[in-house]
């Protein structure tokens, strides 16, 4: 997926927001900056020229001139510095332009030769200040306008009455403030455009894991579950820790889809193989009052036809009992806990081996001098015992030995192994022998009637006490079951090995 490029975006986007209000953000600092930067400016120069005006006011003020002494002065070919007080008032004259006024503020003409303005410069400047008499009683400087230039003003009074209005053109200053204005707009359109091209770099940079985010969203829309969002640079950050937390929860989604799918398979197979499990002797039993109804049996065939259905009938009632034990397992009930002697249940479970196949060597190993008790419900860790036994009885031999080993380790719990010495089982079939209706050969378990079901029981009961069940099997090499419960106690008892192997009747 490419991205657009850093230099375009859209408004309405967040890289386009977040830009737009650094820019502006910007821009308003420069504005404000810009601004004070001008007024101190324009403050500064205009102070300047009043700090010159109020100079020349107090040197005419400290002089005896008179309106009439000055228009001699105006009036010479050169200018003769024969005291202080003309020092004073030449250098008062030596500025950029001056009215005399007479006592009722109308100008006076007077010509100070090539540096005095023209008469109409003069009298417009006359005519600007408005009330002369109280700027200078004031002592103050004042800003006035006229024909479109900016004066700033003093007056000064002289002895015999009359005024003196000193001023100077602002045509400078304002030029020097729009020049610096100038300055200050093109220094800040490149600083906001300098701003404008690192801000959408540097927001592309920290938004590139959000679009990341978009990406990993959108191919897991489209079915890719497995897709991730890419680990960030910066480890820290809060785009970081949204990466993560964000992986974490896809982690957490993609193994609960796949485990929602394993159950759905996992409940479509059950179905398929109780229905399958059920269809069998319900054919059979089907078919053969079929054939009674229509009185094609005689009485031979009658007995054994009785003899099937009730066989098959028995079979189906094993079965829904072993699907009824499993729904009550799965929903954790209330188990009847008492201490349990795992020995005495062993040795029961394995007498009923020896009766049902005398052929069969078995071998009990138990610790010396202890009898090992678990806290647990003994009807069901009989079917555990028996279902274990029952196992090998049904897929091995009749003469295939096995060993039933009870022992105690480390950690104080118990541990009950099963070891046969059949033909054992395949890894991808050892991976499924708790599985419900699995069978690594299903035609030698119909014949021999198994459902199926029994160590699907035994992973059930031994969960619901708190412990675990493990298989260790090879091709050739046997199958060992091993089953570990928490113990309760160990009570000195008698022998360490027993060896039961019952001899053909």
């Amino acid at each position: 997926m490419t991205g657009p490029s850093p230099l375009v975006c859209k408004p309405g986007t967040l890289r386009g927001r977040i830009t737009l209000a650094n820019v502006a953000f910007l821009a308003a600092g420069l504005a404000m900056a810009g601004v004070a930067s001008l007024v101190a400016m324009y403050m500064l120069l205009i102070g300047e020229i009043d700090d010159g005006l109020h100079a020349s006011q107090r040197g005419l003020e400290r002089t005896s001139l008179t309106a009439d002494g000055l228009r001699k002065l105006c009036t010479m070919t050169g200018l003769v510095e024969n005291s202080t007080e003309n020092r004073e008032a030449v250098r008062a004259f030596d500025q950029d332009l001056f009215v005399i006024l007479d006592q009722h503020g109308r100008a006076v003409d007077a010509c100070l030769g090539d540096a005095v303005p023209s008469t109409a410069e003069r009298a417009r400047l006359a005519t600007a200040v408005t009330d002369p008499k109280a700027l200078a009683a004031s002592g103050d400087a004042a800003t006035v306008s006229t024909g479109g230039d900016y004066y700033r003003v003093a007056v000064a009074r002289l002895d015999d009455g009359s005024m003196v209005v000193k001023g100077v053109r602002l045509g400078g200053v304002r030029r020097a403030v729009f020049h610096l204005l100038l300055v200050e707009a093109v220094v800040g359109a490149v600083l906001l455009g300098l701003l404008t091209f690192g801000s959408l770099r540097a927001v592309r940079r920290r938004l590139r894991p959000l679009e990341d985010m978009v990406e990993t969203a959108s191919a897991i829309a489209e079915g890719d579950l497995s897709r991730r969002v890419p680990a960030a640079r910066k480890a820290g950050d809060e785009v970081a820790a949204l990466s993560v937390a964000l992986n974490t929860m896809l982690h957490q989604i993609e193994q609960a889809l796949l485990t929602s799918e394993d159950a759905a398979g996992r409940l479509r197979q059950f179905v398929a193989d109780a229905s399958h499990e059920l269809r069998t002797p319900l054919a059979t039993v089907r078919g053969y009052l079929e054939l009674y109804d229509k009185r094609m049996l005689d009485d031979a065939d009658r007995d054994r036809a009785l003899r099937r259905v009730s066989a098959e009938a028995e079979r189906m009632s094993r079965l829904v009992d072993e699907l009824l034990s499993l729904a009550r397992l799965d929903h954790r009930p209330a188990l009847r806990l008492r201490p349990v002697d795992l020995r005495q249940l062993v040795r029961d479970g394995v007498a009923d081996l020896c009766a049902q196949q005398p052929q069969r060597p078995v071998l009990v190993e138990c610790d010396a001098g202890e009898l090992l008790e678990v806290r647990g419900d003994e009807a069901k860790l009989r079917q555990v015992i028996g279902n274990l036994l029952g196992n090998v009885r049904i897929h091995t031999p009749a003469d295939t030995p096995v060993t039933v080993e009870i022992r105690a380790d480390a950690a104080g719990s118990a541990v009950l192994r099963v070891t046969d010495s059949g033909p054992g089982m395949r890894e991808e079939d050892a991976a499924r022998v708790f599985d419900r209706f699995f069978r690594a050969d299903p035609d030698r378990s119909r014949a021999t009637g198994g459902t199926g079901l029994g160590m699907s029981i035994v992973e059930a009961v031994v969960h619901a006490h708190n412990g675990s069940v493990a298989v260790d099997t090879a091709p050739g090499r046997g199958l060992t079951v091993r089953v570990v419960l928490p113990a309760q106690a160990r009570v000195p008892i008698g022998d360490k090995t027993h060896t039961l192997n019952a001899q053909p009747s």
